[in-house]
């Protein structure tokens, strides 16, 4: 029996970021048409906060793929980031906003300053602020793999009862840790999306088809053997 596989295409914002494959507006859009001629589900364009180059690729993209994909740009947790991504989606048919911050001790410390409580509040604001453009948010939550579990589930639980979407997206190899698996657990049992990101989290456009369809199945049967039930994802990133 076959089953769809929804794709969520990250190679306008994240690809990008590679050392020598950045875009200019025209290239993106170049790229985003032969993502939509493959049927691509989602494409993250951009992050338009980032730069006016960033943010007319984002709008371009979304006036382009009419109907036929959602255009999702991400943002960081603050207003201003999601005031420009939603300027940015304002002609897009079918839009998602992607928000988010990091979560593990390194990331509330060192990098945003901040503590436990106040990444909640930050978390719930965004989810909320976001929602008041969007019907689609998704909230990420950065370095999750590095954060505390009971804390993980905090946010994650903050995210959805604000309103955002949460995908988890395990990389099969990492599911030897148990308190990865435990994260996993608690996903499935609580009803969130788990959907796959691979086995090995490897570079795609050096593999076969029948490479491809090996990541996949074998991430598919980490995430079961972690469940202990036949589970069957339906999404990709």
């Amino acid at each position: 029996m076959t089953r769809k596989i929804n794709i969520f295409d990250t190679t306008l914002r994240d690809g990008e970021q590679s050392p020598g494959a950045s875009m200019n507006t025209e290239e993106k859009l170049v790229m985003a048409r032969q993502l939509l001629r493959l049927g691509v589900d989602v494409i993250e364009a951009g992050f338009p906060i980032s730069s006016p180059g960033d943010f007319e690729s984002v709008r371009r993209i979304a006036e382009l793929a009419g109907s036929n994909a959602t255009v999702c740009a991400l943002t960081r947790a603050v207003d201003k980031d999601i005031d420009a991504a939603a300027d940015a989606l304002r002609y897009a048919k079918r839009s998602r906003i992607h928000t988010g911050l990091g979560v593990s001790p390194s990331h509330l410390h060192d990098k945003l300053h901040i503590t436990e409580e106040e990444c909640l509040e930050r978390t719930a604001h965004c989810v909320a602020y976001a929602k008041k453009f969007v019907d689609d948010v998704q909230f990420y939550a950065e370095d999750a793999g590095r954060s505390d579990y009971d804390f993980l589930v905090r946010v994650i639980q903050c995210a959805i009862d604000n309103g955002g979407k949460l995908t988890i997206l395990p990389i099969g190899e990492n599911l030897e840790r148990e308190s990865l698996r435990e994260v996993i657990r608690y996903a499935y049992e609580n009803g969130m999306e788990l959907e796959n990101h691979t086995y090995t989290h490897p570079a795609f456009y050096r593999m076969t088809t029948e490479e491809m369809a090996w990541e996949i199945y074998m991430n598919n049967r980490a995430v079961s053997e972690t469940l202990g039930v036949d589970y069957q994802m339906h999404f990709m990133r």
